[in-house]
Order: structure tokens, then sequence, then C-alpha cells
């Protein structure tokens, strides 16, 4: 097979010119079939190019791998640190790691908890100094924002770190609480402080709940007492449960609230009774003031100086109620025969009970001085208001 001894490429035996690359070409047939050297430099050339990508990739992968394995080793002792509350340590472990792996997802969330991790502890360190001088919303707040921080994360540094947190606001809300102790708070701050010292997760927090629950026995013992004594009760009633829903197990406000009842059962019972006495008495007094209202004192028959007989008698009322219209009936009897009847009013028109009343009648058609004329009172009649 011939060739171009300039490039290589295929020629025929009656070309005088390489068709590609465009030299003569020698008449020695012979030199036409041997291949020069720059032929085999080239053909050569692609199979090194490729060697030397080969060995390239592999150191490239060999070194990214050996990056990876001490980004890795790294990672895993921070995270060790971080578990030892080492968080700097750690940080400067994770910075090393992202150095010599790019992207490293991981390394870079734990980096960015450890910064608010370190972040956070300095806060821890500034509330404390904010409840020595008293300050407790502001660090009840810092602390609310710190939990909030760490809500995105989880893992045991995250635990142990949440449960430090929950510790100082535990701490924070027992000064707070104490504090407010001591100002007097009213019953209504009492009903409020109790249920949040319950919600506190700490040993002492029993203790301030047991504190307050003491004020509010003593207070609703008291209230509900002073209701007692004026009889009234139902507040007495409502004053003891309300009280016992913030101390259920108080036996000193179960007795009071079972004196309580007793005591209203008792008055309700005496009450029953006065009021049944009272419409007795109110009845039997009706039918006196109906039908026995007025008692007789004296009926007198007399003769004036011209002999005309004249009657005049007294009255007395003996109602419970004032009456008027006081009308006395009577007849005037001789040797026990009526010779008539006459009707005539008491003055003054109303009585009240236990005053008297009189009436008078001249009878000017009627001049009798006998002996067997007698007056008699037939019927009295009166109104009630």
């Amino acid at each position: 097979m011939l060739h171009c001894p300039n490039c290589g490429t295929k020629v025929k035996e009656n070309e005088h010119y390489c068709i590609k690359c465009g030299k003569l070409l020698p008449d020695d047939i012979n030199t036409r079939i041997e291949t020069n050297k720059q032929y085999s430099k080239w053909w050569a050339l692609p199979i090194l190019t490729m060697v030397i990508a080969v060995i390239a990739v592999g150191l490239y992968a060999y070194i990214l791998q050996y990056k990876t394995a001490n980004a890795l080793k790294l990672y895993t002792e921070a995270e060790q640190l971080m578990l030892d509350e080492d968080f700097n340590g750690a940080t400067d472990l994770l910075e090393d790691a992202l150095k010599k792996r790019k992207n490293f997802a991981q390394a870079e969330t734990a980096l960015d908890f450890s910064n608010k991790v370190i972040a956070i502890e300095k806060q821890l360190g500034e509330i404390n100094e904010l409840l020595a001088n008293k300050e407790y919303k502001t660090s009840l707040e810092m602390i609310d924002y710190a939990e909030e921080e760490l809500s995105s994360y989880s893992g045991p540094a995250v635990s142990k770190l949440v449960e430090k947190i929950n510790d100082t606001y535990s701490i924070a809300k027992l000064e707070q609480l104490n504090a407010q102790l001591e100002e007097g708070p009213s019953i209504n701050d009492l009903r409020i402080l109790i249920w949040e010292a319950e919600e506190i997760n700490h040993p002492d927090a029993d203790k301030i709940v047991a504190a307050i629950r003491d004020r509010i026995i003593d207070y609703t013992f008291s209230k509900a007492s002073e209701e007692l004594n004026a009889k009234q009760f139902n507040d007495a009633i409502l004053l003891a449960e309300d009280g016992l829903k913030y101390a259920p197990d108080s036996e000193k406000l179960q007795s009071l609230l079972t004196n309580i009842n007793k005591e209203k059962l008792a008055f309700e019972t005496e009450v029953q009774q006065r009021m049944e006495q009272a419409m007795d008495t109110a009845y039997k007094e009706s039918q006196i003031n109906e039908k026995d209202a007025i008692e007789m004192i004296s009926v007198k028959l007399e003769n004036n100086d011209e002999g005309q007989v004249v009657i005049n008698g007294e009255v007395k009322s003996t109602a419970t109620v004032p009456i008027n219209s006081i009308l006395v009936e009577y007849a005037l009897l001789k040797n026990n025969d009526e010779i008539l009847t006459n009707e005539i009013f008491i003055f003054p028109d109303t009585l009240y009970p236990s005053e008297t009343g009189k009436f008078e009648f001249t009878h000017f058609d009627l001049k009798d001085k006998s002996k067997d004329l007698r007056a008699e009172v037939k019927k009295i009649t009166w109104y009630t208001n």
C-alpha cells in the first residue's frame, strides 16, 4: 500500500502530487511505501492525550476523594465537639471541612447551627444579668427568640441546648412570679399567676403554686364567710366553689362550702316556717278584721231635759288594720218587745288598731221614761282599707 511520505495519506502509483497535503510525491515507489516519522507521531498523539486525560481524571478523583474523606472526618469530629458543647472548636473544624470540600451541605448547616448556638449562649449570659436587674420581660423575650432560632434544627445537640434554654426560662419565670407576689396582687391576678406557675417545669415551681393557692384559699374563705354572715348564701357558695377550682383539695374550703349549704338549708327552712306562720297569722287576722274587729264597750239609753230618748255608746277596734265607715244597728225594746230599729255611724270615721269611737242619737219623736225601755245592739258593720 502506497502512502504520502509527508502526511501518510494513501496515494496511487500514477499520482505525482498528494491529494491531501498537495506536496510532490517522490518518483521512487519504495519511498512511498515506507511511512515517515511525522506520520507515526500524529497517529500516537490522540492515544497519548487520552492516557494523560485518564491519569488527570484519576488523580483529580483521588484528590477529591481524599479531601472529601478529610472533610467528613472533620465534620464527624465537629459533631462530637457539639455534643460536648464545645461549639467554638466545632466551628473551627467545620470551617476547615468546608475549605476541603465545597458545597458540603451538612457542614454548612452544622456551621450555621454552631454559630447560632454561640450567639444564643452569649444571650443566655446576658439574660442572667437582666434577671439580676429584675428586667424579666426583656429576659423572657430573649429566651423566646433563642428558642425560635432553633426551631428548624433537630438532633442530640439541639435537644441539649433546648433543655438549657427551658431551664433558663423556668428560672426567669420563677423570679418574675416571686417579684409579682411581693407586690400584693389582686385575687384576679392570683388566679392568672397560679396557672402560669403550674406550667413551669421546675422543682421550685411547686412551692410558688402552693403559696399562691394558700392566698386564694385565705381570700376565698374570708369573703365567703362575710357573705355567709350577711345571709347571702348564693354569693357565698359561688365564692367557695370558685376558690375550689384553684384549690380542689382544700379541706378548709370544702368544710366552708358544707357549712354554707347547711346554713342555707336551715335559713330557708326557718324562712319557710316563718312564712307559714305569717300566712296563718295573716289569715287569722283577716278573719278578725272581717268578723270580729269591733268590741262593744258600752251602750246607754237616757232621756234629755226634754224627755226625749237618747242612745249613746262606745266601741273599740280590735282589728290589726285601720277600719272605717263603722255602722251600728240597734233596736229599742220595751218589755222585750221591739218598738223600733235604727242605724248610726261611729265617729271618728276611721279607727286604727286599739282606738275607740263613739256614737250618739236622739229620738226626738220618742219620749218615754219607762224603766222597761232598753237598747240592744243588733249588728255592727265596717270596712277595711
